[in-house]
């Protein structure tokens, strides 16, 4: 892969972003995005809430109410879906819902670590595909991330334990929730998981991270359709272009922010990886046996 240099466009911080280009509206129909200074501008695809799914929501009054600006959208996700709580282990002990497992002062009691994915996908040019995450996200708004971080659900495809084919599943799932990419596009059988740590971190007061997070590796061009009520924003970037936005994160440029859980990955693992992606030899990255405690 060709290693020179393309420096990042000026930042806008009145965007709070990366201002990498793509401006993705909040809208329910389909539009093409403006250029981006890198270029490949995306065609994002808008998604309806389901009303009737978020009344149901809504109608769990204490809670509810406590949390009255909340994106519905992002509401409805936090009490329908159920994550899988595993020990440090990752031995399943039981599920609880994601509004629970990501609050801080029950993941400081030490009752909700679950198990959680981060998909790394990098197209045929050997460039990892970002996102930044959408403005309503209950954690970590507007931070830049890997391609794909999420939840297997505590559902039977997704609680498969062999060959961590329930956690594929989900990843499969989640990118087109995000990213729309089709299923036809990601074969389960092509993700690879090269190994797992453990973490916690805090977003803000209240909400926060404890996850025993799967690390898939996958190599593959796909067509992106980005959810503006998931992401902000997507990027191919190579590894100088990884540089330079860990440079802008440190120094705080353009109010640049990173997702903890990938920083944990560039500072422990990424780089040695992203050399068997490029030489084919992700096979021999496997490790599945640690845990990692970060």
């Amino acid at each position: 892969m060709a290693a020179a240099a393309r420096s990042l466009a000026p930042l806008s911080s009145a965007s709070a972003s990366l201002g990498l280009g793509l401006g993705l509206a909040r809208a329910s129909a389909r539009r093409v995005a403006s250029r981006s200074p890198f270029g490949r501008g995306l065609a994002l695809r808008g998604r309806s809430s389901s009303f009737a799914a978020t009344a149901a929501v809504m109608g769990k009054a204490g809670t509810a109410e406590a949390d009255a600006g909340m994106d519905a959208v992002q509401r409805r996700l936090m009490f329908e879906d159920e994550c899988i709580l595993v020990d440090e282990q990752d031995n399943v002990v039981g599920h609880d819902s994601k509004y629970n497992c990501h609050l801080m002062e029950k993941i400081n009691s030490g009752h909700v670590l679950h198990r959680a994915f981060s998909v790394f996908l990098f197209n045929s040019k050997y460039e990892l595909l970002l996102q930044q995450r959408s403005a309503t996200k209950v954690t970590f708004p507007l931070v830049w991330t890997n391609t794909c971080c999420s939840h297997p659900l505590y559902r039977e495809s997704e609680l498969i334990e062999e060959k961590c084919q329930g956690v594929r599943n989900a990843a499969q799932r989640k990118l087109f929730d995000e990213l729309g990419i089709q299923a036809e596009e990601l074969p389960v059988d092509q993700f690879i998981p090269l190994g797992r740590m453990l973490y916690k971190a805090p977003s803000d007061g209240k909400w926060g991270e404890h996850e025993l997070d799967y690390l898939l590796f996958m190599v593959r061009d796909v067509r992106l359709s980005p959810n503006p009520e998931e992401v902000a924003d997507v990027k191919y970037v190579n590894r100088d272009e990884l540089k330079e936005l860990l440079k802008k994160a440190d120094a705080g440029e353009g109010g640049i922010k990173l997702s903890p859980w990938f920083r944990l990955v560039v500072d422990n693992f990424l780089m040695g990886w992203w050399d068997h992606v490029e030489q084919g030899t992700l096979e021999e990255a496997i490790d599945m046996k640690t845990i990692h405690k970060l």
